[in-house]
């Protein structure tokens, strides 16, 4: 596999457009990271690390609006890829929906949201928009 990011925000993606209320992904420590942004951010309702095998998984809850049974996640858009990485300094943070959704960077100060690197004042690779 060549970007198992872009395979984590597939698997999400699916896992939505099927209505599944659990999705479980191969983890790695840059998922675990993620996983744990989108909870803060309220995108999912919950996640489970599990340690079994030689890579373990992630078990991720999704969560949808109960009347509507819209999903909390609209898009999940992958920004850098391994053919072309996209940095940015402090000054170029991207705003996603004017500040509604969250990019996600990999930064020196770990995996953080755009707001986060703001009032760090640090800069890092864009990884994904979600919103």
């Amino acid at each position: 596999m060549t970007d198992p990011i872009a395979d984590y925000l597939t698997r999400l993606r699916n896992a939505i457009k099927a209505n599944h209320k659990v999705v479980e992904i191969p983890a790695s420590n840059l998922k675990k990271e993620i996983t744990k942004v989108l909870f803060d951010k309220g995108f999912i309702l919950n996640y489970k690390f599990q340690d079994g095998d030689v890579q373990g998984s992630i078990k991720i809850a999704l969560k949808y609006n109960p009347e509507t049974k819209e999903s909390a996640i609209t898009t999940l858009e992958r920004i850098s890829t391994p053919g072309l990485r996209q940095y940015v300094n402090t000054g170029s943070l991207p705003r996603v929906m004017n500040g509604l959704g969250v990019a996600i960077l990999s930064t020196s100060k770990g995996v953080i949201t755009d707001k986060e690197a703001r009032n760090l004042n640090i800069g890092g690779e864009v990884l994904c928009y979600v919103y």
